[in-house]
């Protein structure tokens, strides 16, 4: 097979995209095909390309960061040079400016694209602070990734965040790791006592130092007892962040047998980039046999598994990013144990097996590169993309299902005395309030203190038989903080109440749990962190749609959780409300945050008396097997018809 490769990035520069190019190259090579580099010239390439043709083209420098560079070829000098090369296809390595001229040349040729998502540009466009730029860029990235053949993605997290853009003809591919250059085997005790002479836990960070990385994120480690912060990598930060942590050590650019002699020296590998569509260094690092603490969100989520190989930490909260990593390098027995996880959890990922699946999903491009034209050739189109459920909002039977969050349990605004209205029955409002045609049908089937055997036998028959087109869970809580919870066995449950209501043909908005920010919430963090990651895995697989909450930091803080600090209070379910509207594609839900929380300010009593009022009768309760829905039935236990806004519309006009 002949393959034109068009990267963004090239050599000298390396990163991500330059090394996974290099990788397929050769592993291309050693199966006999044939490849074709198109890419910006920055400077000398002495590297050995493993036989590959090269055509390096005039670029520039980005202003605030020299070492990316930007090519800006006609489609018609590109279109020359694929015409020349005569690929069976067209590989576009994290394509932007020079894919996008790449994809525009070889549709004219008719062959056969597929795009590799790599770079999350649309979260870098964040980082750098071009808030206006950024809808520009998220949709240039759903047109380019439409338009190409076959579009790979390599983790959970970048599949649905290219689904909500409305891309089809998407397929997983992850990257490969050297596990023999990276391996336990080059760990180097004379390094470590350069570094840590007296002994210290070496702390390390591998990759590029810019702000779409947060590494300034790792301040939060400063002064971490008997320990060594070092830093692997160059870029536009590396001076700020001397000055920002002077205590550690900055290692420059490191690459081949020396970055593998580096990594398998670190105790614990740390990394704090909240826009990775993969995270190969933590590969890498898996590979040396080094536990990892990632943020838990984008590509780690697929890579680090929780309390088995590392920690996934909740992004944003360097309080638990610092937490994690004290847990590791003070606990030598179980860092070990994390350390052999590790390196077995790479096995099998090698680059030529890697390699192998790409070969295939080459085939699969050309297949569907020969359907597209034949429909060309009849008059008809390409299939338009599936429209994602979140995006769909044309629901009308909303049943909530859940535990005392879902309930609304000390929620009272602008209810009566004993009664309360919570984020669901919010959400319900607001579905309904953007819904044309009525009747917009919602009940709540949810109790306080109800686990996920309640939601099994109880909650999820009960509304099947109302036959929804959504339901919501919001459950778990209850089970995470018992007694010695076993997390596998609540998932199972969980996913099998998901998978029950999606063979009705429903839409399920699943909900991760979340703990205030306060010392006590620490003692459940580590079983809400896992069974969270669980919860992201069920939602991908069966097609939920996921509200990820534990990602949304505000929600910990104190002044939206009640006296008891175990319930939001008005303004926190407004918050749960409006981020599952805006989940569901409700528009402008953002917007609506604001002016509700304008309008409805809380006016709730100071807190006072938590221990008496509030813990020790749930201990008591605990003691005697009793719970506080003991004797309570759900509150909407079937429908009730809210008005819609083609009601309200009517009524204005009548």
């Amino acid at each position: 097979m002949r393959v034109a490769l068009l990267a963004e990035s090239f050599l000298p520069h390396m990163n991500g995209v330059t090394g996974s190019v290099l990788h397929v190259l050769r592993h291309l090579a050693e199966a006999g095909h044939e490849t074709l580099v198109i890419a910006p010239k920055s400077g000398d390439v002495t590297a050995d390309l493993h036989g590959a043709r090269t055509e390096l083209l005039r670029s520039v420098p980005l202003p605030s960061y020299p070492e990316v560079r930007v090519v800006f070829a006609r489609a018609a000098r590109l279109g020359a040079l694929l015409r020349d090369f005569d690929p069976d296809v067209v590989h576009l390595a994290s394509p932007f400016v020079l894919g996008w001229q790449g994809l525009a040349a070889a549709d004219a040729l008719r062959i056969p694209t597929v795009a590799v998502y790599q770079t999350d540009v649309v979260a870098y466009a964040q980082k750098y602070g071009l808030p206006h730029a950024t809808a520009l860029v998220e949709g240039h990235v759903a047109r380019l990734h439409r338009r190409a053949t076959l579009t790979l993605a390599p983790s959970s997290a970048s599949m649905r965040q290219l689904e909500t853009l409305g891309v089809d003809r998407l397929r997983r591919w992850g990257r490969g790791v050297d596990a023999v250059r990276f391996a336990p085997t080059h760990r180097d005790d004379g390094w470590r006592s350069e570094v840590a002479p007296s002994g210290e836990r070496i702390i390390g960070y591998v990759g590029r130092l810019a702000p779409e990385k947060q590494v300034d994120d790792l301040r939060a480690l400063a002064g971490m007892p008997n320990t060594r912060l070092v830093i692997v990598g160059d870029g536009p930060s590396r001076v700020a962040l001397q000055a920002a942590i002077p205590d550690a050590v900055f290692t420059g650019h490191l690459s081949g047998d020396t970055l593998a002699r580096v990594m398998a020296g670190f105790d614990v590998f740390v990394h704090p980039g909240e826009s990775e569509t993969f995270g190969q260094t933590i590969q890498e690092a898996l590979a040396s046999g080094v536990p990892v603490v990632a943020t838990g969100v984008g590509g780690p989520l697929d890579l680090v598994r929780s309390s088995v190989d590392g920690w996934l930490y909740r992004p944003g909260d360097l309080d638990d990013l610092r937490s994690r990593v004290s847990d590791l390098v003070g606990d030598e027995s179980k860092r070990q144990a994390f350390a052999r996880a590790a390196r077995d959890a790479v096995a099998g990922r090698t680059w030529s097996a890697l390699t192998d699946d790409l070969v295939g999903h080459y085939r699969e491009a050309r297949a569907l590169r020969a359907i597209d034209d034949s429909l060309l050739v009849r008059g008809a189109r390409r299939p338009a993309a599936p429209v994602a459920s979140r995006a769909r909002g044309r629901w009308t039977r909303f049943v909530a299902l859940g535990d005392s969050l879902t309930e609304g349990l000390c929620d009272q605004s602008r209810m009566p005395s004993g009664a309360y209205r919570g984020w669901a029955d919010r959400l319900a409002e607001l579905l309904a309030g953007t819904s044309e045609d009525g009747p917009f049908r919602y009940a709540n089937l949810a109790v306080r203190s109800r686990r996920v055997r309640h939601l099994i036998d109880e909650q999820v028959p009960a509304a099947l038989e109302m036959k929804p087109d959504l339901v919501s869970i919001l459950i778990g809580a209850n089970d995470l903080v018992g007694p010695h919870p076993v997390i596998p066995a609540i998932v199972a449950e969980v996913e099998s109440a998901v998978r029950a209501v999606r063979r009705t043909g429903a839409d399920v908005l699943l909900v991760t749990t979340f703990l205030p920010h306060r010392a006590a919430a620490r003692l459940f963090a580590r079983r809400f962190s896992a069974y969270n990651v669980e919860l992201r895995r069920i939602a991908a697989e069966q097609g939920a749609i996921l509200l990820d909450l534990e990602a949304v930091a505000e929600l910990g803080e104190l002044p939206l959780w009640a006296d008891d600090l175990v319930h939001l209070r008005s303004g926190g379910h407004r918050l749960v409300a409006y981020r599952a509207a805006e989940a569901l594609g409700v528009p402008d839900a953002a917007a609506l945050l604001g002016l509700d929380e304008a309008l409805h300010a809380d006016d709730e009593p100071a807190r006072g008396g938590w221990i008496t009022r509030d813990a020790l009768p749930w201990v008591w309760r605990r003691v005697r097997g009793r719970t506080a829905g003991d004797g309570l039935s759900a509150k909407h236990s079937g429908y009730v018809e809210l008005p819609t806004r083609g009601d309200w519309e009517r009524a204005r006009t009548s």
